[in-house]
């Protein structure tokens, strides 16, 4: 038995390649697990891609306490789009990284992370969304 055999399914609702959120504000959400790690490059890489507002971390991702996170998806409305610089700093696991961008999309909220190219505001991009399904072993 994997770990991922113990996971309950997840669903992303609907159709996982219609477009989500877009139009709105550009939010970028960033974080290092450790006080001694810098921010800058991936505050650089967030406000580059159009960030009006960045919202940053110093903790470990297996912290289940990330304030500012919850701050940003709290500031967040429907046609907003958050942004990460790379998936691994959004998720503390793939199943808490689905059930966030799941989050998103049932609030009409976009997601774009930077590195993996996945953006799920245009249809073209949001075809990267099943692959966290099938990775995850989610089924519909």
């Amino acid at each position: 038995m994997t770990d991922t055999d113990a996971l309950e399914p997840l669903s992303l609702d609907g159709d996982a390649l219609d477009p989500i959120g877009g139009g709105g504000a550009l939010i970028g959400y960033a974080r290092v697990s450790t006080r001694d790690q810098n921010l800058d490059r991936q505050t650089r890489a967030l406000k580059a891609s159009g960030c009006k507002k960045v919202f940053a971390d110093k903790k470990s991702g297996k912290d289940v306490e990330r304030e500012q996170l919850a701050k940003c998806l709290d500031y967040m409305r429907a046609g907003d789009t958050l942004v990460v610089a790379s998936l691994d700093r959004l998720g503390r696991s793939l199943q808490d990284l689905i059930s966030i961008v799941a989050d998103l999309r049932r609030r009409g909220i976009g997601f774009r992370s930077l590195h993996e190219a996945l953006d799920t505001t245009t249809p073209r991009r949001a075809s990267g969304v099943p692959c966290l399904r099938r990775a995850g072993r989610i089924h519909s």
